[in-house]
């Protein structure tokens, strides 16, 4: 095992968390300023990344459809708000979790309707398609550099604009008492627009940019969108340091357990079984993770109310 090896299945884990954050973080933000628990949010991931994959391919430039995918993403976030999720932050739960499941359908029946049922694929852009030397040999794509630059950009700027913003101090007052914004003459539903629009614009970030790793297709926001509920519950619900925390720690856990847990078996059993039972073990890992905080901290990392 060399050091290369296990330096770039650490910048995987930390590429792989940061595109988990910039996931939850549009997450945590709404639950924590809404309370709402939007299934649909990994159909917002999925509306970025088939727009951004569409217009790169018609225009032939990676960086506007990543623009498009945003704007997109946004759009779409904009729309739902309006017009389905104003009608469910007073209602239960469950009533939520039914509206946004269904919406789910919606999303991937209409993109199945627009962009057909062939996956789409979206090229990597030729200037980031390299590699960078890493410390004791080998190489780490360039690109996979760029993701982990966005994530640490999209953190510095959700902290900058709830720390440092009008409308940031606007999102911490909604957190802890909507009545008095209200009250105070702060328009309510332009700023759960508002939120919500960038929450989903932040999805639709991550799902542009993985998108140039796999291919884009239906459905392809569910998966991811179990991890990001995973992250937001580890770091703490409505916690956006929560959520960077948990989903750096999520990004450990899962890649380095599928890089070395097998080997570690390797040590006691047969190759076979080795691969069986690590691979079985990793696949559980960030869920034991969660398993493992949440009996020590039933609330997650950082709890808002705390």
């Amino acid at each position: 095992m060399s050091a290369a090896f296990i330096f770039e299945q650490l910048l995987n884990s930390l590429q792989l968390g940061v595109m988990l954050f910039v996931m939850a973080a549009g997450l945590t933000l709404v639950f924590g300023v809404m309370g709402l628990i939007n299934l649909a949010h990994g159909s917002l991931y999925m509306v970025g990344a088939f727009f951004c994959a569409w217009v790169a391919g018609e225009t032939g430039s990676f960086w506007i459809g990543l623009a498009a995918g945003l704007v997109a993403a946004a759009a779409a976030g904009a729309i739902i708000e309006m017009l389905v999720m104003r009608r469910l932050y007073d209602r239960d739960h469950l009533d939520q979790v039914l509206a946004t499941f269904s919406l789910i359908l919606i999303f991937n029946e209409g993109t199945r309707w627009v962009f057909g049922a062939q996956p789409l694929y979206l090229d990597i852009p030729e200037a980031l398609a390299t590699s960078v030397p890493l410390p004791g040999g080998g190489g780490y794509p360039l690109y996979r550099l760029v993701i982990i630059g966005f994530g640490v950009l999209t953190a510095v700027g959700l902290y900058l604009l709830i720390s440092r913003t009008r409308l940031g101090m606007q999102i911490r007052a909604g957190e802890s008492d909507r009545e008095m914004i209200g009250a105070l003459g702060v328009d309510i539903n332009t700023l759960y627009t508002l939120v919500f629009a960038i929450g989903a614009m932040l999805a639709g970030l991550a799902g542009a940019l993985v998108g140039a790793l796999q291919s884009v297709e239906v459905g392809m926001g569910e998966p991811v969108l179990i991890l990001a509920f995973v992250v937001i519950v580890i770091g703490g619900i409505g916690s956006i340091k929560g959520a960077l925390i948990g989903a750096i720690l999520v990004g450990l856990v899962d890649t380095l357990g599928r890089a070395f847990l097998h080997q570690l078996f390797a040590l006691a059993l047969p190759p076979a079984e080795a691969n069986g039972y690590g691979a079985a073990l990793a696949s559980m890992s960030i869920y034991l993770l969660m398993a493992i905080v949440l009996a020590w901290r039933p609330k997650g990392l950082f709890p808002v109310n705390a």
